[in-house]
């Protein structure tokens, strides 16, 4: 088998400055997960799942302080015909089927959720239109669950749409059956005021294939988590990720991709743009390959545009390998500043300054954005990057 291609963190493109990234392999550092929070410390700050995040804008999500309201969020779920819509109990076999919590966050929320969503898209059946569950803050704090399963040979896409004002905990599970096509997209446009963190847990059944796509624009923290491991043999995982961080906000993707089964593979591409002072993105990205993983095939990069002095990115691969018979595996991170010379070439041309730095930025996020494959919600994300960039010029 081939040696595992590891690529060089900081590999950058042509007027890109690169930034060093840390070594450290995370997933062997955070406390062992568990549906139980007294099995999880208070976060002070200087933990390495913790070191980034300003634990004081969090509003008591990390020390139990902060206690659910009834007016936390409204959640309104619209799907095609065949697909079955539940609310369970904690009861419910399928709770914490697809990962287990791995800080206190994920693990308060799945303590004190009383009600979990449950969407079923049953065995064989393909869906030519998404299911769209909107999420909206109406001013409180909620600890929710939310469980997406598609029975063995189905397919369907899935949008999960976060807007208003609230404090948020929450575990999203997706179960993928044998030969399944899953693709997601979670879009957090909240207010300015709030706070979302949340752990996304993908199980991939046998030759089953996984998309999400994490769009990040409003709130004042999120913080999100996504998971990936599989079930079976020839299992596919695509992680996409857009965000677009403002002054003062916080936005922290911190995903897992675990290859605990042989003849699996991944690809991660997130892309980040920032301006205004104060802003921070967070990029972690862990790629576990256990030693039974045999022919395991993944790739993780993540490029961060700044925009404006001020903004502050932190991006952090991370590949621990246990076993050298795989096809391939790498990882490359690079952060850069506005290209002047792209700029100057647009200009050159007559088009005016503005009109050319929304090209630039549009062209950056492109590839993301196309995979989304659902036309008004490709419309809207394009819409809310001009918006974000006429806002910075106004």
């Amino acid at each position: 088998m081939a040696e595992a291609q590891n690529i060089p963190v900081g590999s950058a493109t042509a007027g890109q400055i690169a930034v060093a990234a840390e070594s450290t392999v995370a997933t062997r550092m955070s406390a062992p997960p568990s549906f139980d929070v007294a099995d999880f410390p208070v976060p002070h700050g200087r933990e390495e799942e913790w070191r980034f995040t300003p634990l004081e804008r969090l509003r008591g999500l990390h020390d139990g302080t902060a206690t659910a309201t009834g007016e936390g969020v409204k959640v309104d779920v619209q799907a095609p015909g065949g697909v079955t819509v539940e609310t369970v109990g904690r009861d419910d076999a399928r709770l914490g089927k697809a990962g287990t919590p791995v800080d206190r966050v994920a693990a308060q929320a799945y303590s004190a959720f009383e009600k979990a969503s449950v969407v079923t898209v049953p065995k064989e059946a393909v869906l030519t239109e998404p299911i769209r569950i909107a999420v909206h803050g109406q001013g409180g704090v909620a600890y929710a669950h939310q469980i997406i399963e598609l029975g063995a040979f189905a397919e369907a896409v899935v949008v999960i749409d976060h807007t208003g004002d609230a404090v948020l905990a929450a575990n999203v599970d997706y179960l993928l059956g044998d030969g399944a096509k899953l693709t997601v997209v979670s879009v957090q446009d909240w207010d300015e005021k709030a706070v979302h963190v949340a752990q996304h847990n993908a199980l991939v059944g046998r030759d089953a294939s996984f998309r999400s796509i994490v769009v990040t624009f409003g709130g004042d923290v999120v913080r999100l988590h996504p998971r990936v491991s599989y079930a079976g043999s020839g299992g596919e995982a695509e992680l996409f990720g857009l965000y677009f961080t403002d002054a003062g906000q916080h936005q922290e993707h911190r995903l897992l991709v675990d290859h605990n089964t042989p003849h699996c593979r991944s690809n991660v591409v997130y892309k980040g743009a920032l301006q205004g002072d104060d802003a921070h993105a967070v990029w972690i990205g862990d790629v576990l390959i256990e030693a039974k993983a045999e022919g395991t095939d993944t790739y993780e990069m993540n490029r961060n545009l700044v925009l404006t002095d001020g903004a502050r990115v932190d991006s952090v691969p991370n590949l621990e390998i246990e076993t050298g018979e795989i096809v391939g595996a790498g990882h490359a991170s690079a952060t850069g500043r506005f290209d002047d010379e792209q700029l100057f070439y647009l200009m050159a041309r007559g088009i005016p300054e503005q009109e050319a730095r929304r090209l630039v930025v549009r062209g950056f996020f492109a590839e993301l954005v196309q995979q989304i494959g659902v036309a008004d919600l490709e419309e809207r994300l394009i819409a809310k990057i001009d918006e974000e960039l006429e806002a910075a010029v106004a």
